[in-house]
């Protein structure tokens, strides 16, 4: 049976062109995507430009480490460089951040990644695409989540076209 498969993508440069980009690799690959509204907010750790951040969802029977090879690989054809700072500038940033109930934490993945928790870039779209599924380990919903989240909530909405 397939997984259902949560991806927060994020870019700050080239912003509009590599968000689309993503999306438009992620459905040439997995085929049908469910997609979050794209929100603007200001880089987290460092000076720099905004990002642009949304979360897409979709249905897949490859495995973790599958997956998240295919996003590096989506990530590289959009010129993201490796090894620099881990708060630094992106052409894009796709992070798995949860596969099906997958509870993981290796040198490889965490799953669910705590980005969910920490951050309203990543917690506000997934809330708004998925808002009455429960987090694997809190066992809370992630509308309720967002509802109770203390964390940056300045987030922009913007319209983007995926079809462009």
């Amino acid at each position: 049976m397939p997984a259902e498969v949560y991806a927060s993508l994020g870019s700050n440069q080239d912003r509009e062109n590599n968000i689309r980009l993503a999306v438009k690799a992620l459905r040439a690959h997995y085929g049908t995507l469910r997609l979050s509204p794209v929100y603007q907010n200001k880089a987290v750790g460092f000076a720099g430009d905004d990002f642009l951040n949304m979360v897409v969802a979709f249905n897949t029977e490859e495995s973790p480490d599958v997956v998240q090879q295919q996003f590096r690989r989506i990530e590289d054809a959009a010129g993201r460089v490796r090894g620099g700072a881990k708060f630094a500038p992106r052409q894009l940033d796709i992070d798995l951040i949860l596969y099906d109930d997958l509870v993981r934490s290796d040198e490889d993945l965490s799953l669910p990644r705590e980005d969910i928790e920490i951050y309203g870039f990543v917690l506000l779209p997934l809330a708004e695409l998925a808002p009455d599924v429960l987090h694997p380990v809190l066992k809370s919903s992630y509308a309720q989540m967002w509802q109770t989240f203390t964390g940056e909530r300045n987030l922009q909405r913007v319209e983007l076209d995926f079809d462009a």
